[in-house]
């Protein structure tokens, strides 16, 4: 007998209509934002039956390639440890628990304290989300938070580690945190309960009754958070938005005096602080497009007060500085890799770190030891896992601490390399590959392409266990680093923002188009992938070139850009105009508008789509995937599959929080991809 293939499930059509900007806009969609609505979660169920149907052939698949990746994971390990003050801290991991132990002991043969255990505060939870403790400058206190549904709600929690008990002072929807001198005033930062902007700023004596508000910011394209000096001298309140900064600071061992401002915000200048030995070290922006650092006296550290310690480079954009008692460390990138550039105070003179592969990611690692005479760092590449090195100021020198463990892994089976697309503006568009000895570019070879491109946030070219499951398998895995991101400067990231969005598109799909030419793949086997405003990008280019790709897996998509946009009460929406644009500006609107995924489906073949979103997801809400989806399937005219997977309990932005549960989610996100190009075991 014939077996009847499950039939998708079809959204109610429910007409909603708006003026913008003197035309009449129809969602047919809207109510699916309708949370409560019992209908919602009936479609939204549906949903999941039908591609847990339509996927049931590749269990066997997906079950096989968890337990391979699972077995390139070294389950019981243990970080290097850092120093804070008199004690050794350190996290492990244990065979079976989804989640990290955090620990502290005296020296390496002392006995071992566990100083907060992620899998004791996970029982009776499905989702278990923490920001790592941050211990009192004495080392006797720590404040944490911690997030139970995945909605990005943190709740702060304080403990005694002398006892071992949990303190009453806690605080609801807290975002960053930082500890005074006195080892018992507490600054934290909390959220706007409906627009999830962080906002307000707090003072709180342990013990000592209701917190008191000392600040809160009006605007709603600026959001706040507070930190802590590396030298423990100042506490210093960031205040940011997309473009523009304000800096204020406050002594540490002087909780109760008031924040000062370093330089009053102008519109277009960002800078962020730090401290040493009298001097503030300021990254500004101010006459240098990918920053300097300049040094300024705490008397007064007003610009005409300003002095160069890093001048501004145009090939490089500086990241950070990094401030220690002996020497500082700088580090910046330029042509899609990362440096590490260190000052000797001492000797007075500069070392730069070096890296031994074409292709790698480094950056600094825990250093929270002022005094130290070594700089943490974590180094690793397509093909070195990741490795935590000390590296000496003084003789130059790098000490290896640790390599992660990857059982079964032998690096001399791959090759990575870096490539240079070009855009068709002329553009040299970096893109990292790495593919295994025996791949055979022929046109014929399945790739595995990703891309982000947003916010001015790269994608390092970084290790990973389970990308061997398509490596393996005779797959090139590739990195488009396009623009949008940071990868080549400051330019970079303003060339692929607001209205030059669009280029972020072009670029993808012009990598793409040169993966082909240079017969890495060819369209019936090339594979996408893309997360968050990675998955707008990838709504936008399936929308541009249908044709161009065999496979996509959008991951939390931010495809409804215009009705989203539109809405000032839903969290990242006017802070985030700087990124994409306001669209109450007629000219923005239609420019966002004019690659909308949403908006800009039409009739017509797609590739195969799979996308994966969570219900309670804070960051993009859980109704563009299933717009999105609903809408599609009106008007695609092709036999591929379209898929939604909606995780309907609780889980975030970044799916589970468990270990072992995000595993899985990438053996079935992995499993359903490789099936596009004929790969099942």
């Amino acid at each position: 007998m014939a077996v009847t293939a499950p039939k998708p499930p079809v959204a109610q059509i429910v007409p909603h209509t708006e003026a913008r900007h003197g035309a009449e806009v129809t969602d047919n969609y809207y109510w699916l934002r309708e949370k409560p609505n019992p209908k919602v979660a009936a479609y939204l169920n549906a949903e999941n039956a039908y591609t847990e149907a339509m996927t049931a052939p590749l269990k066997p698949f997906e079950d096989a390639l968890y337990r391979e990746m699972l077995g390139h994971i070294k389950q019981t390990d243990l970080s290097v440890p850092v120093r804070r003050g008199s004690w050794l801290y350190y996290t492990r991991t244990q065979e079976g628990k989804q989640y990290p132990i955090y620990c502290r002991r005296k020296s390496e043969s002392a006995s071992e304290e566990i100083v907060l255990d992620q899998n004791e505060l996970s029982v009776g939870q499905k989702f278990t989300a923490i920001t790592p403790p941050v211990p009192s400058d004495d080392q006797n206190l720590i404040a944490y938070t911690v997030d139970h549904v995945g909605y990005r709600q943190y709740r702060l929690g304080v403990k005694d580690l002398r006892t071992g008990k949990l303190l009453p002072d806690t605080a609801e929807r807290v975002t960053s945190l930082a500890w005074a001198a006195d080892n018992r005033t507490l600054f934290y930062v909390t959220e706007d309960p409906v627009n999830k902007r962080s906002n307000k700023l707090w003072r709180h004596a342990l013990g000592g009754g209701a917190p008191e508000l000392l600040y809160e910011e009006k605007d709603e394209q600026y959001v706040i958070d507070i930190s802590k000096t590396r030298d423990l001298k100042y506490l210093v309140l960031n205040i940011e938005s997309s473009d523009t900064t304000e800096g204020r600071y406050l002594r540490a061992d002087r909780p109760r005096d008031s924040f000062r401002v370093l330089l009053p915000r102008e519109k277009k200048h960002r800078y962020y602080i730090d401290h040493r030995e009298g001097l503030f070290y300021i990254r500004t922006d101010k006459n240098a497009l990918n920053f300097r650092i300049v040094t300024a006296p705490e008397q007064d550290p007003s610009p005409q007060h300003w002095t160069d310690f890093v001048p501004a480079r145009a090939d490089a954009r500086i990241s950070d500085i990094a401030l220690f008692r002996g020497f500082a460390v700088v580090t910046d990138k330029s042509q899609a890799l990362d440096h590490l550039r260190v000052y000797d105070f001492p000797a007075k003179r500069w070392s730069e770190i070096a890296f031994p592969e074409p292709v790698y990611s480094a950056a600094p690692d825990e250093n929270p030891d002022f005094e130290a005479a070594t700089f943490r760092y974590t180094y690793l590449s397509f093909i070195t896992p990741k490795t935590v090195y000390d590296y000496d100021p003084r003789t130059k020198t790098s000490k290896l601490l640790k390599r992660q463990e990857v059982p079964g892994y032998d690096p001399s089976r791959y090759v990575s390399e870096r490539l240079w697309a070009t855009a068709r503006d002329g553009t040299k568009v970096p893109v990292s590959i790495v593919y295994p000895r025996s791949f055979r570019r022929d046109g014929r070879s399945p790739l595995f392409l990703y891309a982000y491109g947003s916010y001015g946030i790269g994608t390092p070219p970084a290790f990973s266990p389970t990308r061997l499951a398509l490596l393996d398998r005779g797959m090139a895995c590739a990195i488009a680093h396009i623009r949008g991101g940071d990868e080549m400067g400051e330019a970079w990231r303003r060339d692929g923002m607001l209205m030059k969005k669009k280029n972020t598109f072009f670029d993808f799909i012009d990598s793409a188009e040169y993966l082909m030419d240079r017969k890495w793949t060819s369209k019936d086997k090339l594979l996408i992938e893309g997360g968050s405003a990675g998955g707008l990008l990838m709504g936008a280019v399936v929308n541009m070139r249908p044709d161009l790709f065999r496979a996509v897996h959008m991951g939390v998509p931010f495809v409804d850009v215009m009705n989203d946009m539109m809405d000032p009460s839903l969290p990242l929406t006017t802070e985030e105009y700087l990124e994409w644009g306001n669209p109450n500006e007629k000219a923005a609107y239609d420019y966002m508008l004019s690659y909308s995924p949403y908006d800009n489906l039409h009739k017509g073949a797609f590739p195969s789509i799979l996308v994966t979103e969570s219900f309670n997801d804070s960051q993009v809400f859980y109704w563009e995937a299933a717009k999105y989806v609903a809408r599609l399937r009106t008007l695609k005219t092709d036999g591929n599959p379209l898929l939604l997977r909606m995780k309907m309990e609780p889980a975030g932005h970044g799916g589970a929080s468990g270990r072992y549960d995000k595993l899985r989610d990438t053996a079935f996100e992995y499993a359903w991809l490789m099936s596009q190009v004929g790969i099942t075991h």
